[in-house]
């Protein structure tokens, strides 16, 4: 028997682990295996838990935390905290409000977030949502930003490039890993793709003995560079590009214009045996340099995660499986509790270590752990 989402948060959640126990029971058993699964032996998307494991914390004592923040600036817009709601695709299959619910979570509690191409309700109304929930609580509106998996027709990304604009979006976040991925949930009906109504959709083709993947329609549509190009050149919002993991193509996408990155591994759901985008982070930090904003995804759970990939170079972080955790387990209050949850995980974090300010998160107060996992 599936539960209903709860109206208001539940006793006893007091963690985001929490609420990936109890989300569970509040979903369908099909929906549930696609929020959580892994590509593969699902050995990425253990990867990206352990790598958080295998740093330890090395606190300054008797730090002076008056003035502390966790606040940034983040292409001339302020946030309170170094955290953004990933895009996620189909909210709706975790609760009946699906990314609305989201949307007003993050404007009561001042999180950016960013709106996917395949978000079950369209950009515009999620963009509305973000205004409206913000000027009732007498807030300043919320970052929002959107998430574009470039489409075959040139001309349907253009659209959706002008939409995002028109909407009030602050930037474009292209999508570069996920073009080719392992075949999805079959939608229940009612969820769709809401903003890609009426547009050119590809669809897999393989016949035994012909073609499979390369050569097919689907692989020839996947990005290339001269995307990233025309983007650049289309719009005048930032661009940042998430996927990548190489130095060598950060490098590459920096000189092209790109202003931002998002280090990704889709959350494991794409290619097994990749590595966690904590892993590379540092690396990829001294290849490309400190001014450029440099996010990351990929198995944060708690602030403690969060002051990790700060001190290791992130700009700020990107949640992903949780919302949807919080989303049906108690719908729009969920999702924002699981955001108050993580603000005050991380400045409890920052406090312990001796750190007011994200800039005093270096990596000196971390300490590699060695033979643990």
């Amino acid at each position: 028997m599936i539960k209903p989402p709860h109206a208001t948060v539940p006793p006893g959640i007091t963690t985001l682990a929490d609420y990936e126990a109890a989300a569970q029971a509040h979903l369908p058993p099909e929906v549930w295996r696609h929020i959580q699964e892994g590509a593969g032996e699902e050995r990425t998307l253990a990867r990206n838990r352990a790598a958080f494991a295998r740093w330890g914390f090395l606190p300054r004592a008797m730090a002076d935390l008056r003035g502390g923040t966790t606040a940034l600036s983040l292409f001339g817009r302020a946030h309170l905290a170094p955290l953004m709601l990933a895009p996620i695709a189909y909210q709706r299959l975790a609760h009946p409000d699906g990314e609305l619910a989201v949307t007003r979570a993050a404007a009561a509690l001042g999180a950016g977030m960013i709106a996917s191409t395949l978000s079950s309700v369209s950009l515009e109304e999620i963009a509305h949502t973000a205004r409206d929930a913000s000027r009732q609580l007498g807030l300043a509106p919320s970052p929002l930003w959107f998430q574009l998996y470039l489409q075959p027709d040139r001309a349907d990304s253009l659209a959706l490039v002008r939409r995002a604009e028109a909407a009030g979006f602050e930037a474009i976040v292209l999508t570069v890993d996920a073009a080719i991925k392992p075949a999805g949930l079959s939608l229940p009906a009612g969820i769709e793709a809401a903003n890609l109504k009426g547009m050119t959709r590809l669809r897999q083709t393989a016949t035994a003995g012909g073609r499979i993947i390369l050569g097919t329609a689907l692989a020839d549509a996947a990005p290339r560079w001269e995307d990233l190009e025309w983007l650049r050149a289309t719009t005048r919002l930032p661009v940042l590009v998430k996927g990548m993991l190489l130095d060598e193509d950060a490098r590459r996408a920096v000189e092209m214009g790109a202003d931002g990155l998002i280090l990704s591994n889709h959350g494991g759901r794409v290619l097994d045996g990749l590595p966690s985008p904590l892993d590379v982070l540092p690396g990829l930090r001294e290849a490309i340099g400190t001014s450029l904003p440099v996010l990351i995804d990929s198995g944060i759970r708690s602030g403690a995660d969060m002051a990790k990939a700060i001190a290791l170079g992130t700009t700020a972080v990107l949640l992903g499986r949780p919302q949807m955790h919080a989303l049906a387990v108690a719908g729009m209050a969920g999702a924002a509790h699981a955001l108050h949850l993580l603000r005050t995980e991380l400045e409890m974090t920052m406090a312990q270590l001796g750190c007011p300010t994200l800039a005093d998160l270096t990596p000196r107060r971390l300490i590699r752990i060695h033979g643990e996992f």
